[in-house]
């Protein structure tokens, strides 16, 4: 069967939770029964010249370079591709991009969209942007054969408003065992000492709120210890500005930049604490890879994050600037260089792709 995969900025190392959800899991799918398809947008491609990547091909297919139009240009384009090159299932990632779930089904295509969270609910959205992306979950829920949620969270949210709806399956986001990290030539670069550095990975969005933690880190006046801040913005708003400049101004905190592979597994192996202060989540990665790597974390009490399971000293009071600062202080104080050990067992890529594969069969009969 062909699978035509959308909703994705493209693979491999473009900056994003569902270009990593994407990134890792096709490999695994694709096989002599599962060819696949993932369509890229051109303007984001780390290598153009990469068209497969791992048994997965890649189509890269133009849309306008805007925040509000982009992936709903993109996904349009995708599926009508998708019917040009006979796709059997269009597998559509996100609630925005689901808004053309329709549009699949009237060409003829099974459908599966992976929900990775209410997008509606990010703080960068105007009202309108909000409705459109209600549109594009009540869409996808009503329109696709099969439904993907990456947390109970997310599942919960689409029994409680569309109870009708029963074709949906919990499939959560992944992580890959860590090879050992020996070499610290990235953080000699950087001015980093190993465990003198707090982490954060992320984009630069406002619902990330890495301007709190950035505000918070200032007040507590450790000179020995740094911040750094890996990743970037898709687009250069205000927002991410500003917390540029005010990142700029501060000696102890350092902007990597979207960056991947073993400069951020480096960052991972020495990190004194990792911090995820995110207010709007679906099942984060970058949090998954902080744990596998054995580091000390400190996350939001978002629901999502709540799933994962840590333990109640690993959460601040989302929205509670003085509560992250008294447990970032707490993190820093108690953290050590000794690495912690968590269940990493649910999030098992080759589990999860497994789980999708049987997903596609079942529509294909």
């Amino acid at each position: 069967m062909k699978i035509v995969v959308t909703g994705t900025r493209g693979i491999p190392g473009i900056q994003g939770g569902v270009e990593t959800h994407c990134q890792e899991l096709y490999p695994l799918i694709a096989d002599e029964q599962h060819e696949i398809i993932v369509i890229r947008r051109p303007n984001y491609a780390v290598d153009r010249s990469v068209q497969i990547y791992k048994q997965v091909a890649i189509k890269d297919i133009s849309a306008p370079r805007s925040k509000h139009l982009e992936a709903f240009v993109h996904t349009f384009k995708a599926v009508i591709y998708a019917r040009k090159v006979k796709a059997d299932i269009v597998h559509i990632h996100a609630v925005g991009p689901a808004l053309m779930t329709p549009v699949a089904r009237l060409l003829g295509m099974k459908v599966v969209i992976t929900h990775h969270g209410p997008d509606y609910d990010r703080d960068k959205w105007g009202r309108f942007a909000k409705w459109i992306l209600c549109m594009g979950e009540r869409a996808g829920v009503y329109y696709a054969n099969h439904i993907i949620v990456i947390s109970e969270h997310i599942r919960q949210i689409i029994y409680h408003q569309y109870s009708a709806k029963r074709n949906v399956t919990l499939i959560h986001n992944g992580v890959n065992v860590p090879t050992r990290v020996i070499g610290t030539e990235y953080l000699e670069s950087l001015d980093l000492t190993e465990y003198g550095y707090v982490l954060a990975v992320g984009r630069f969005v406002k619902e990330k709120n890495l301007d709190q933690l950035v505000e918070a880190f200032t007040q507590l006046s450790s000179p020995s210890m740094k911040l750094v801040i890996a990743g970037d913005a898709d687009f250069q708003d205000e927002y991410a500005q500003k917390l540029k400049e005010v990142c700029w101004k501060q000696k102890n905190i350092c902007l990597t930049g979207f960056i991947k592979g073993d400069k951020l597994a480096q960052l991972y192996t020495y990190a004194k604490v990792f911090v995820l202060p995110s207010t709007h989540e679906g099942l984060p990665i970058a949090l998954l890879e902080a744990m596998s790597y054995g580091c000390p974390v400190l996350a939001s009490d978002i629901p999502a994050n709540k799933e994962i399971g840590l333990p109640d000293e690993c959460y601040f009071r989302n929205g509670d600037f003085s509560n992250l600062l008294h447990t970032l202080k707490e993190k820093i104080e108690i953290s050590q260089s000794k690495r912690v050990t968590y269940d990493l067992s649910s999030y098992s890529w080759h589990h999860i792709a497994q789980q999708t594969k049987e997903i596609y069969d079942s529509l294909i009969v």
